[in-house]
């Protein structure tokens, strides 16, 4: 009993390695950890030069920013940082992904292209042909382009 538990236990952590080493949880690893990088780079901006210059308005640190109801208190400058994290995260998202898609759609493209024909269908008994073919090889037909001669 105990080498089948032995032999499970090591088909699941073959089975772990294999999804944990597979290209697309390695990239999507990557971009966390560039996206933590990032995201720490937008609070910065926001809460060191934005919201210092919105605070010129409030005489305050923006981010300081509450309205006092009763006891309680509704942090309104934290939360309008928060959305212009968001802005700013959301709006370089957009121009990654675009420029991203762009040049995915463009090469994808270059791919499609129709390649030229090779083959055509003789008129008269509808058999395949080379595009080249001026009398079918099938039905001894002359075809479009048949040079004439005149004797």
């Amino acid at each position: 009993m105990a080498e089948k538990e032995i032999k499970g236990i090591q088909k699941f952590f073959e089975e772990f390695k294999a999804f944990a080493m597979r290209g697309n949880v390695l990239d999507m690893a990557v971009g966390v950890v560039v996206g933590s990088a990032f995201t720490a780079i937008v609070n910065s901006l926001v809460g060191d030069i934005i919201s210092p210059l919105i605070g010129l308005f409030f005489n305050a640190d923006f981010s300081d920013v509450v309205i006092q109801i009763g006891d309680v208190g509704i942090g309104i400058g934290s939360f309008l940082n928060a959305i212009i994290n968001f802005l700013i995260v959301a709006f370089v998202l957009f121009v990654v992904l675009k420029a991203f898609n762009a040049l995915f759609n463009k090469k994808k493209a270059e791919e499609e292209a129709p390649a030229e024909p090779t083959t055509k269908f003789c008129p008269y008994c509808q058999s395949e042909i080379s595009i080249k073919a001026v009398r079918c090889p099938h039905c001894t037909s002359k075809l479009e382009g048949f040079p004439e001669i005149n004797d």
